[in-house]
Order: structure tokens, then C-alpha cells, then sequence
């Protein structure tokens, strides 16, 4: 029988080559360390440090990258059941460099094509996809075929069951334009009931930067509970009952990059505890504040007692 899962989220899997000297450039870098990485799996990771039985439905190449990937998921209590592999297609890599506290350089390197983007129809457990109390799918799985038409059917295939997470992670360099994205996007929205993003990607979505116009246009596609990330200015969260916005949580930023994947992992958390937005939407702040005051992404995701300790740091 299909196990039923917390949270299955499907989409970018990848090695994170992160510099181990930060304020240079790459090609000053002498040494880098190596992490699991991935939105979509960064949140599986971030939630099973919360205890929540958590899957990633992706692929990897058929080499020691993608061995890695494997053993690392296991290492962090992650069911790699449905990670496929692409015999013909590299893992990617991902390079960044460091200048905090705000500019954070991505290089990809996922050619000729991602294995996750590689995803077809007959790699998905669809009963696992409708059983889930959370499936969590991202907009870079929208960018190209056959992830595109993929993603769609499982999204159709879960109907808007339970909760049904689209990460607005808009990525340009996925894309040929922003408004080809906003076209597949809109597509999808039809099929979530929670749509989280900063200002660039709810523009993307909903062709509007302003933090409540988005929320409004957001719920008006049917969505549950709209998320917009503020940056300095924090979180504006709306659902039925009502708007909530809260504030950043004070870090003195490594590497800004996991703060996302880290918030969309301690939300999962909250929404599964049943908590109220409020407290949702502050949990999920001092997790992401938690991960950007770290190195890297998966191997600073935090448990519930260090996210519960920021907070009390920061009142």
C-alpha cells in the first residue's frame, strides 16, 4: 500500500556547492562544501526536522551526485521513494557566492536540462499526491516540459485536497519571460489553496507588486491563504479570517539563501499543528531568520526548540 505522508513536495533537487570563504568572489574561492539542495526539497528537509513525515518526488542523474542526493534525503529523515533517475541527464549543480548580508550570486549549472524537470506522468504516485495532507509544488517545475504538463496533472489529480501549496519561486533564468511564466502560473493557481512569495514573484503570478493587491488577487483565484513576503518589512499574510502581517526576525545574515525554503518548511509545521496565522507566520519567520544566520541550507534547517528559542530572543 501507498504510505501516507505529512508533506510530499515535488521539484528541484540538486548538489549546493557553497564557498567555504565568504565578501570574495568565485574565482578567489580556494575551498567549498557540499549540501543537499533544492527548494522543493529543502522544504521536505525542513519539515522533517519538525518530526513530519516528509517525500520528494523528483530525479537525479545516474552518478555519484545523485548517490549523494540519496543517502543525504535518508540522512534527514526524508523518503527518497520517489526520487526517479534521468540515465541521460547530470544532477545539476549550483555554485553561489557570499557578500553578506543581501547579495547572494546563484551560477546553475543544469544542463542541457534538469532531471527534475525531466519528471513525467508515469513517475508520480498519484495516490500518494492525493493522500498527503500537504502537496507542495514549485512554479520552477512549471518552466518547461514534460515538468510542466506534470506538474499540472498531479496538481488536477489532487483537486485541491487538503492543503495544496504553489511556491511562487520564479526563477528568470527558467524562464523566456515573466509573462510566460504569469501564463503557467495562472494555470496552476486554479489547483492550490496556499500560493507563498516575495513582491518579485506575486508580480509574476498576479501582475502587481503591492502587498495587499496581491493578497486580493491571490484569494480571488480561490486561494485559502495568500502569503506575501515583505523582505525588511516582513510577512502580510491573509486568509478567511482575516489579515495578519508580522514583522522580521533580527539575524545577522550568512547566506540569505535557505531563509525561503526554511519558512516554506516551518509553515507546512504550523498549518499541520493547526496553528492560527498568526502564530503560523511568526514560527515560520524565526525559521528562515534561523537558516540565513547559517551557511547552508539543509544542514541548518532548524528543530521547533531552536525556532522557539529565536523567537524568545527576539521579543
Amino acid at each position: 500500500m501507498t504510505a501516507s505522508f505529512d508533506l510530499v513536495t515535488m521539484g528541484r533537487i540538486g548538489v549546493d556547492i557553497y564557498p567555504l570563504q565568504t565578501g570574495v568572489g568565485l574565482e578567489d574561492v580556494t575551498s567549498f562544501g557540499k549540501y543537499l539542495g533544492g527548494t522543493a526539497t529543502n522544504v521536505a528537509v525542513a519539515a522533517a526536522r519538525y518530526g513530519r513525515s516528509s517525500a520528494v518526488v523528483t530525479k537525479t542523474g545516474a552518478d555519484p551526485f545523485g548517490r549523494f542526493i540519496r543517502r543525504a534525503l535518508r540522512g534527514y529523515g526524508v523518503d527518497d521513494r520517489f526520487v526517479g533517475t534521468s540515465e541521460h541527464l547530470p544532477t545539476p549543480v549550483t555554485f553561489c557566492e557570499i557578500f553578506p548580508p543581501d547579495d547572494f550570486p546563484l551560477y546553475f549549472y543544469r544542463f542541457p536540462k534538469a532531471p527534475d524537470l525531466d519528471l513525467r506522468p508515469e513517475d508520480l504516485d498519484f495516490d500518494a499526491i492525493r493522500e498527503a495532507r500537504i502537496f507542495w509544488v514549485t512554479v520552477t517545475g512549471l518552466s518547461c516540459e514534460p515538468s510542466r504538463s506534470t506538474t499540472l496533472e498531479a496538481l488536477e489529480a489532487r483537486g485541491r485536497r487538503g492543503i495544496t501549496v504553489l511556491d511562487l519561486d520564479y526563477r528568470p533564468m527558467f524562464w523566456d519571460s515573466r509573462e510566460q511564466a504569469r501564463e503557467w502560473v495562472s494555470k496552476a493557481l486554479d489547483h492550490v489553496t496556499v500560493a507563498v512569495g516575495n513582491l518579485d514573484e506575486v508580480d509574476t503570478a498576479v501582475a502587481t507588486r503591492e502587498p495587499r493587491e496581491a493578497a486580493k488577487a491571490l484569494r480571488g483565484r480561490g486561494i485559502s491563504l495568500a502569503i506575501v513576503k515583505q523582505g525588511p518589512k516582513g510577512v502580510l499574510a491573509v486568509d478567511d479570517s482575516g489579515e495578519v502581517e508580522v514583522p522580521p526576525v533580527p539575524v545577522e545574515v550568512v547566506n540569505g539563501l535557505g531563509a525561503g525554503d526554511a519558512f516554506g518548511g516551518a509553515l507546512c509545521h504550523g498549518l499541520l499543528a493547526g496553528w492560527d496565522t498568526e502564530r503560523v507566520m511568526r514560527f515560520a519567520n524565526a525559521a528562515g531568520a534561523h537558516v540565513a544566520g547559517e551557511l547552508a541550507c539543509s544542514d541548518a534547517m532548524p528543530t521547533e526548540e531552536q525556532v522557539l528559542e529565536r523567537l524568545e530572543r527576539s521579543v
